[in-house]
Formats: structure tokens, sequence, C-alpha cells
């Protein structure tokens, strides 16, 4: 008999050597997972699957060392058994796959996110709900490492890719990064797909097919990749954004008459006499507020802030309203607007249109020459617009002294800049981030990348909606100490954490902000040193990020970043349900009524929020795919850009010029074996010791562009081209 090789490990189950840690794993695990539960030894190694004799006898050993150590207790009849009660150590929380490899379970209200490898996550994607535990003494980084047991909600169903057709069978990888599995579909159920086509596929099967990957059959053909339409559906699509009105809400919208009747004129206050106009963007086809200007007195002016009467066209539980509240804000994608209401309320029988009477809710204020409010009135009203200024042309009223209605506007203009200092004496926060627009041609392919340029006319019209919204949430706060149910535009203070974190980032740029101090000074002297400089975008928007997101509640709270103690969305009910609801409570408490109970205000509340949420993803993500389709036509070209994040897996790199940002792959760093120090937001070369860290200035040219999942990949310019040799 041949003698056994020395080193040799006898073969535990399933034929394999018998790994001691493996099987220690197994069993830590099944006793997380079924905290509370009792197991015998047999079902233990049932459950583990433990088969030979040696790995028997490990387990059973780790099982009594658990057991000695107070981890596991034995019970009266030899089974055992966790101290923890079945609940304690199941938590639930939301996916968040930031990469193939593992993602984070979100746990709301905890501190501490817990890491999931993607083979633990039990099928879970980026967005479902899921109950996870946490792998005993197991920790990745600071971040305890946990397993997903079970899935309570999947977030979505319907996800928008590209389609590959292959003779037996064809699969969808989704547009989504954070989607880290294709869905495949079998040939009869692509309905008339061709290849390269963009298409909305819906799961039909969470297991199934090669690698586990989900089944699913195509719902809608959205065109083919990289044509315009094709693109800018796939993300309605991919944000279950209506395509279209439902015929019955076209329906119910043409009824409406657009002719003002006399009878509804007399119940109102009458302005059409006094001087009023708009001020819009150029494209613009929806005017939903309009000022109107006279002087009383030497030095005291009366001031309305005119907003379309929503409410009185779209009336509680019709047809208009309940396709209202599904939608509740309008989307303004980069090459058109998805809007609430239909067009015949949106740009014709609310918009506020030159030369035409129109309803109207007003503000009405008098105000002097200090911007001190001395009196205020808010009713029903009608007016008579004279006169549709583009905000171009108002500027020009502002800089030359010159043209119609240029006393007014600049007068105008004067006490909002007023308003302004008073806001900001009062704690408000300057936050002006740099937007972009995109010249596109008549196909929709973008030719170049503008900043939008906020100037006093964008000003102007800003404050004195600010104090209408200002004005309206103080009066019915004001009416019974905030016990009236109403419908506020809350702001909480930011995170102390995060304050810390965008401090430290701020550091890194140059600049020191104590978030200990008087912080809206802090935030407002950042703003100004950053302003024209190349970090001036990235700053702002990781300050933004550090901020806690306004919200729509019934809980009468302030709005930090504007300083006000109370706050609500009046101005415009054309674009936002809020508005209406708004313009709705006003008026019931003008007329002297009882509050109304809040449940359904709350609700809607939060059903706006979230769609607020959507509708700014959604234009996010057409800006970002209108950025790399440019990105894409300028490849090789040399950019100057700001690293804007670091990670383990690559440098971001904003382009200075078009407000773009990309990513430097750590893979593509070839010259030295990179590490990434978290601590400090930077990468180390381990032989060469060259930096790239948070707030350097670059040099990049765009090597490749990828619009399905809108990213664009950048490299260092003057980095060495030969590989080191590790």
């Amino acid at each position: 008999m041949a003698k056994k090789k020395k080193g040799k490990r006898k073969q535990g189950g399933f034929g394999r050597p018998t790994d001691i840690k493996a099987l220690q794993r197994a069993v830590s695990e099944l006793f997380d997972e079924h905290a509370g539960d009792s197991f015998t030894v047999k079902q233990i190694f049932t459950k583990t699957g433990t088969r030979d004799k040696n790995s028997k006898r490990e387990v059973l050993s780790y099982v009594l060392d658990l057991e000695h150590a107070g981890v596991l207790i034995q019970n009266r009849n030899g089974s055992f058994r966790t101290k923890e009660e079945k609940s304690t150590n199941k938590l639930i929380g939301t996916v968040d796959h930031v990469n193939s490899r593992f993602a984070y379970v979100i746990i709301d209200g905890e501190d501490e996110d817990i890491w999931v490898k993607t083979d633990d996550l039990m099928s879970a994607i980026d967005g479902d709900t899921v109950e996870v535990i946490k792998k005993r003494g197991r920790k990745h980084g600071a971040k305890p490492e946990g397993k997903v047991i079970n899935i309570i909600e999947r977030n979505k169903t319907e996800f928008v890719g590209k389609i590959d057709i292959l003779p037996k069978f064809s699969f969808v990888t989704p547009d989504n990064r954070k989607i880290h599995v294709d869905v495949f579909v079998y040939p009869e159920k692509i309905a008339d797909a061709k290849p390269n086509d963009k298409v909305l596929v819906k799961i039909d099967k969470w297991h199934g097919g090669r690698d586990k990957s989900p089944i699913g059959h195509v719902v809608k053909v959205l065109g083919q990749a990289g044509e315009n339409e094709a693109e800018i559906h796939s993300i309605m699509a991919e944000f279950d954004l209506p395509f279209e009105f439902p015929h019955n809400v076209e329906a119910a919208a043409e009824e409406i008459d657009i002719e003002v009747p006399k009878s509804e004129i007399e119940k109102r206050r009458d302005m059409r006499e006094i001087t009023t106009f708009t001020i819009d963007p150029l494209d613009a086809k929806d005017f939903d507020d309009a000022i109107s200007f006279r002087e009383i007195k030497k030095d005291l002016y009366e001031i309305g802030v005119h907003i379309a009467d929503v409410s009185h066209y779209v009336t509680p539980d019709s047809t208009l309203d309940d396709e209202a509240i599904e939608r509740a804000t309008s989307v303004y994608l980069v090459d058109r607007t998805i809007p609430m209401l239909p067009e015949k309320l949106s740009n014709g029988v609310c918009s506020l249109r030159p030369n035409e009477d129109k309803l109207t809710f007003s503000a009405v204020f008098e105000i002097d020459n200090n911007a001190k409010v001395k009196g205020h009135w808010f009713g029903r009203t009608v007016i008579h617009s004279d006169r549709r200024f583009t905000y171009e042309e108002a500027q020009e009223r502002i800089e030359s002294g010159e043209g119609d209605f240029q006393e007014e506007i600049n007068t105008l203009n004067q006490l909002a800049k007023k308003f302004k200092a008073n806001r900001f004496k009062k704690g408000a926060i300057n936050f002006e981030t740099v937007e972009v627009k995109f010249k596109l041609d008549e196909d929709g392919k973008p030719l170049g990348i503008i900043p939008k340029e906020r100037k006093d006319a964008h000003k102007l019209v800003e404050e004195f909606m600010l104090l209408a919204n200002r004005f309206v949430a103080t009066e019915v706060f004001n009416r019974n100490k905030g016990e009236d149910t109403f419908v506020y535009r809350t702001h909480d203070d930011p995170d102390p954490e995060k304050l810390d974190s965008f401090s430290k980032f701020a550091v890194k740029f140059g600049h020191k902000v104590n978030v200990h101090g008087e912080l809206s000074s802090e935030l407002n002297s950042l703003m100004d040193d950053i302003q024209g400089k190349p970090e001036q975008n990235v700053l702002e928007s990781l300050a933004i990020r550090a901020m806690s997101k306004a919200v729509y509640t019934t809980e009468p709270k302030g709005h930090f970043g504007l300083a006000f103690p109370h706050y609500t969305h009046f101005t415009s009910p054309i674009r936002r349900y809020p508005d209406v609801m708004v313009h709705r409570l006003l008026l019931h408490y003008l007329d002297n009524k009882r509050s109304p109970k809040p449940e359904e205000y709350k609700e809607l509340c939060s059903h706006s929020s979230s769609r607020e949420k959507r509708a700014a993803d959604a234009e996010r993500a057409s800006i970002k795919y209108k950025q790399v389709e440019y990105m894409q036509s300028v490849e090789g070209k040399e950019f100057e850009g700001v690293i804007s994040g670091v990670t383990e897996w690559g440098i971001f790199v904003e382009i200075t010029e078009t407000k773009c940002e990309g990513m430097v792959r750590a893979a593509s760093l070839t010259d030295d074996y990179y590490e990434f120090d978290e601590k400090n937001y930077r990468m180390i070369g381990r032989r060469n010791k060259r930096m790239f860290t948070l707030g350097d200035s670059v040099n990049v040219t765009v090597v490749d562009t990828n619009i399905d999942r809108r990213t664009i990949d950048l490299e260092f310019v003057g980095m060495k081209d030969d590989e080191y040799d590790f």
C-alpha cells in the first residue's frame, strides 16, 4: 500500500480537501442567518454540507468552541442556538450596488452602512429593499460585512438597455451603471426589436438563464441606440416618465373655455389697468408668474406677484387633478419638456401671455424704497400683461437704462438687491451652481456646451418669488400658530458629519471652512472666494451634497438655506402640484374656513417630494447623455480639468471648459502601481511617488465614451505609454 504524501489533507465534503476556515464560516453564517433558531448537530452537518468524518469533527469542535465562548447556548435536548432572539441580528435596508464586486446596504437611522459582496446579495439589485445580517466578527475596512437573507421589495422590474440578439437567445444590458446583470430574453419575447436597439425589458423571473441572470421580455422598442429620440426615450422609460397624456385627460383639457367670463371677473380684484409684465427664458412657453408695478407715492410702490390661477381650472378629484397628482411636476430634459398639465392649460389657458386677460392668484405688496414691506394682500385677481420680456431683454434695460418699462424694471432690480442683502444678513446661503445648456442641431446633436449665466434679471424675478412664497407661508402659520394644515417647503440644518467631510474636501482645494463657526457666513465667504476659479463647480456641488434635501411637508419648520422661518411654494402651479395645493389651502383660509385634516396632504407632500427627485435625476441623466455625446466628437482633444473625486478604481476629473466629468481609470495608470490613500483623497505611485490629489489641476484627453452607460473615459496627458513591470 502506498504511503500517504506528507501535507496531504483529508478529503472533506463534495470530494474536496477539508477547508477548516470555510467550514467555520459556514457554521457562523448558519447561526447568523437564523439568530434564535435551534439546530441539532445532525442539522448543522446537513445545513453546512458537512459529510465526511474529519469535516464533522472540525464542525463539532468549532460549535463547542462557540458554546464555550458564550456565542452559542446548548439547549436541554442537545441542540444549539445563538444568545440573540430571532430578530436582533436582522436589519432592513436599501441596496446601493456601487460596482460589480460589492454593494452597501444602507440602513435607515443607522450611522454605518453594511458592506456586502455581490455573491452575498441573493440576486438583489440596486434600490431593492432587503433583509440583511452582519457577519459575526467580519469587517471590510471600517464597514461591517453582511449578507442578504431576504429580498423584501424589488425597487424596479423594468429596465432600459441595449439588446444583443443571438440565434438561440438575446440579452439586454441595462443602461443603469448600478445594474450589474444582463437580462436574458427568449427569441419569442423580443417583440420586433432589431440588433442594437434600445428596449424596455420587464423581468419575468429573477433566477434563470446562464450566470443566474434574470429572464424577461421586451415591453417596448425605443429605437436604434445612439439616435437622439431613442436615447431620450430611454431616459424617459428608465425613470418611468409618461410619453403622452391619456385621451381622457386631453379631452378634459379641451373642454375648458379659454375666454374669461365677465361673471368671474366680477368676483375678483381687477388689476388689468396696472402695468404688468412677465420675464422668462427665451424658449419659455408657459408663463406662470407676472409682476405688476405702480408708484403709490414718492418712494412707496405697489408691487404685485401674480400667479396663474391653475386651481380655478383644475378642481379637486377631477380627471385633470388626478393626472396632475400622478405627475406632480413638469420635467425639463435637454430637448423637451414633459409637462404636468396638458398643453391647452400649460401653454394656453393658464399661461400669462401678453395682451390677454388672465385669471390669477396674487400676492400684492406695498414696499418702500428701502425694501421694507409696509403692507400685503392675498387673493384672486384678473390681470392683463402688457409685455413679455425675455431675461436678455430685461437685462438690457438694467444695463443700458433705456427701452420700454426700463424705469419699472430698474426700480424692481434695486429693491431685489436690497431683499437679497437682507436675506444674507439673516443667514441665507449663496448657492449658485453653474448650470449648462446645449446648442443643438435639428437632429438634437450637441454642437456646443454653454454655461448658463445668472444675471440681475434672473435674480430680480427670483427675489420677488421668494418674497411671495415667504409671506404666504408666514400668513398661514400666523393664522393659528402653525396648527392649520398647510404645505411647507422646508430645508433642515445640514448633517454635522457631512459638513465635516465637506470642510476636509475644501481644504484639499486650499480653502478653509470652519463648520463650527457661523456656518452661513463661512459658506458664503467660500462661495465668494471660488467664483471664477476652476474648482468652483466642484465645490459648489459638494457643498450642496453636504446640505439636507429640501422637501414638501405639512410640518411648519424653517428653511435653512434661505434663512426663512417659514417658506412654501406658491409661484409655479403650472409645473408643480404642491403650488396647486398651496393655492387651494390659502383660499380656504382667506374664506375663514376650518383647517382640513392633514393626513391627505402629508401623503401628497411625500409623493411630490419623491416625484421631484425623479424629475431631477432624469434631468441630470439627459444632461449627462448630451455631455457624453458632445465629448464623443472631441476624442483626442486636450482639456484642462480639476480632480473632483478619487476612488480606489479611478480618478474623477471635471473638465473646466465643458463642466463634464469623466474618469481616469486606475487600470490605465500604467507608469506605476498606484495605491489609494482614502484618508487624504489621493492616489500615490508606489515607485515614483507621483500623487494625484483632490483639487489638482490636470490636463486630460478623452479616450472613450459610452453613451449607453453615459460615461467618459479620460487619460492624463504626459503619462508614459509603457507599462511598469510589477
